[in-house]
């Protein structure tokens, strides 16, 4: 499979330097899967580190949070019993509830636990995801057994404010529904031969391959649609109901590495998304750090030409990423 990208040079008169002219380049490169283009600048700091004070930010915002523990069984809604007997589903610390702002005919909302309104990403463990994801898993199989004409299901992550979550404390999302999100549909529309052989080009070339860990094949991504990414793909898995109970703990572990990741790097907020499809994938990037007057990352290239801008390439990340994940 070809991985097509183009180095595009640019010159300005600087100045910085009497308005000599001055030359700088930048990579423009094509998703073999989609087509969409992202553009890989030179290292220029776009998502500067934060010295923000999250945990004293957590405890400003506990009170009153509507999934904390002195609320959470009063305030959230419960799932109907032909879908859940018992209203809500919990796993471990995790807690899961239908979202009372539904977003697709079947919506959910789980917790890594009441207890867990101040979560950074050095404590997302295993165990802690995985309990998690199992609640979700659960929750989409008996809402696809109750409607099973909602055949497309998603799981998603805000996770903090920057990330678009409007909650502080920390959870993910599903979503199960008769219609695709676009770009579900680009993926599921691209054949799973095209995927293995990206799977196989990229495990040929070892610079963005960061390993697999059973079942689920690791990766940076060649073309990025966010800052840090990193994608995982469960070839023989198809939809998010697939994921047993060995496989998700798999995932799991997975994301949780990656988030430490992430937290090394000096990262705070993310966005994940897990995809059924023709095979079930995954995409997860940083978000900008929480502070005053913060830079979001999502800006018009981002939004409205949907094309990722991003100054780290992903064969630096591949290099912090490969360790963790060999």
């Amino acid at each position: 499979m070809e991985l097509r990208s183009e180095r595009v040079e640019a010159t300005i008169l600087d100045p910085r330097h009497g308005f000599e002219p001055a030359a700088a380049s930048f990579e423009v490169r094509w998703d073999p899967l989609t087509g969409h283009t992202a553009r890989i600048l030179d290292k220029s700091n776009l998502l500067p580190p934060s010295d923000f004070d999250l945990e004293e930010f957590a405890k400003e915002t506990r009170e009153g949070c509507f999934f904390c523990p002195e609320k959470v069984f009063d305030v959230t809604p419960k799932l109907l019993p032909e879908i859940h007997a018992e209203g809500r589903i919990g796993r471990g610390q995790a807690l899961l509830f239908p979202n009372i702002q539904p977003y697709a005919r079947h919506s959910s909302v789980a917790i890594y636990g009441p207890d867990l309104h101040y979560l950074p990403l050095d404590r997302m463990d295993a165990r802690i995801v995985g309990d998690n994801l199992a609640a979700q898993v659960e929750f989409v199989r008996a809402a696809q057994r109750y409607d099973p004409e909602a055949r497309w299901s998603s799981l998603s992550a805000n996770h903090m404010l920057p990330s678009g979550s409007s909650l502080f404390h920390p959870h993910t999302q599903a979503a199960v529904d008769p219609y695709p999100t676009t770009m579900q549909k680009l993926l599921a529309d691209v054949p799973a031969a095209a995927i293995a052989d990206y799977l196989e080009t990229e495990r040929r070339l070892g610079a963005r391959h960061l390993g697999r860990t059973g079942r689920v094949e690791w990766l940076t991504s060649f073309a990025p649609v966010g800052f840090n990414e990193i994608r995982a793909f469960v070839p023989g898995s198809a939809a998010v109901g697939d994921l047993d109970g060995s496989l998700a703990e798999e995932l799991a572990a997975g994301l949780a590495t990656a988030l430490n990741l992430y937290a090394e790097l000096g990262f705070q907020s993310f966005n994940w998304a897990l995809y059924s499809g023709t095979v079930l994938n995954l995409r997860l990037v940083t978000r900008s750090n929480l502070k005053p007057l913060y830079r979001s990352d999502a800006a018009y290239f981002e939004r409205l030409h949907w094309q990722g801008m991003v100054d780290t390439s992903p064969e630096e990340l591949a290099e912090r990423a490969r360790p963790r994940f060999s």
